[in-house]
């Protein structure tokens, strides 16, 4: 069996997987690796970059050497192979927790219960809850579903297509360090610089990938284009932008505007302004967009790996 369907039928399992599945409640192994990623910190850390770009080349190298290293275990058999491919899927994607996790918010919504969406919130991102009335709510849900629609799922597609398990799990693990160490805080700040732009440069691919995909996934294909084209590039993120107006055009809502995250508020451009604002039902819209992207994504990512490597 060649490396194209390997690829495309371990890819499959694996997202069949975490549809039935969800993620793990305990040992995940996304989990271990930030464990790991600590434990590494704590001896490496260093208010300087080239500290930060050391942990992020031992950290994200290492994961990248054990997918190697395990693909190279199991080439001999066809089995193993399409086995190890859907397990290393299933561990890095988390499409199934990002829809848990933005329904059971948008169902406390839907039954007037703020305060329990605000408690939820933190689940899904790291907006500031107490500051958001339930429309904010669904607007920031609206937005982390479109946004780790491509940081959980398409990037590790795209990252999977290139380089098979290596390429999975390097793409979860330079993720992964973003979020520990990539934001502007005092003591990350240069530390971990060079874990977000890896992380930049990890998502390109996977961000404009889920933003093609939303124009023929969505309800009005010609606002996703628009906003897109018009949009995108107003927002601070070079991923973020593309993959969030593409969402906002093909919902047809106006994302961005004021955030306020750890108790600094941002003044973000306004996505799509001539759509209307977020209400609570667009949560469900936005997770079922997210779903159809996904498979889609399956769908190019598998063909482009079987074009590259043949069958």
């Amino acid at each position: 069996m060649g490396a194209g369907r390997v690829f495309a039928y371990g890819a499959a399992a694996g997202l069949i997987g975490d549809l039935l599945l969800g993620d793990p409640r305990r040992g995940h192994p996304v989990a271990a690796f930030g464990r790991a990623a600590a434990a590494v910190e704590r001896v490496l850390w260093r208010d300087h970059r080239g500290w930060g770009a050391l942990h992020a080349g031992v950290c994200a190298g290492g994961a990248v050497a054990l997918g190697a290293v395990a693909e190279r275990a199991v080439r001999s058999s066809p089995v193993a192979s399409v086995a190890l491919t859907a397990a290393a899927t299933w561990a890095v994607v988390g499409g199934t927790s990002l829809a848990r996790e933005a329904r059971a918010i948008g169902r406390a919504l839907e039954a007037g219960d703020v305060e329990a969406a605000r408690a939820r919130l933190p689940h899904l991102c790291g907006r500031d809850p107490q500051a958001l009335d339930a429309d904010g709510i669904a607007r920031a849900v609206v937005e982390s579903v479109a946004e780790n629609t491509s940081d959980a799922v398409v990037g590790a597609l795209v990252w999977g297509a290139v380089g098979g398990v290596p390429g999975l799990l390097g793409f979860r693990a330079v993720n992964t360090l973003d979020a520990m160490v990539g934001h502007k805080s005092a003591r990350y700040r240069r530390y971990g610089w060079a874990s977000a732009r890896l992380d930049d440069l990890a998502g390109w691919p996977g961000a404009r990938l889920t933003a093609v995909l939303a124009v023929p996934a969505g309800p009005d294909p010609r606002g996703a284009v628009r906003a897109w084209r018009a949009d995108a590039a107003k927002h601070p993120s070079p991923n973020a932008g593309p993959v969030e107006a593409s969402f906002a055009g093909a919902l047809g809502v106006r994302l961005g505007g004021t955030l306020s995250y750890g108790g600094r508020v941002e003044h973000r451009p306004v996505l799509n302004s001539g759509g209307r604002a977020v209400v609570r039902r667009d949560v469900e819209r936005a997770v079922r967009l997210s779903r159809r992207v996904t498979w889609l994504a399956l769908g190019v990512c598998a063909g482009a790996r079987l074009l590259k490597r043949g069958k």
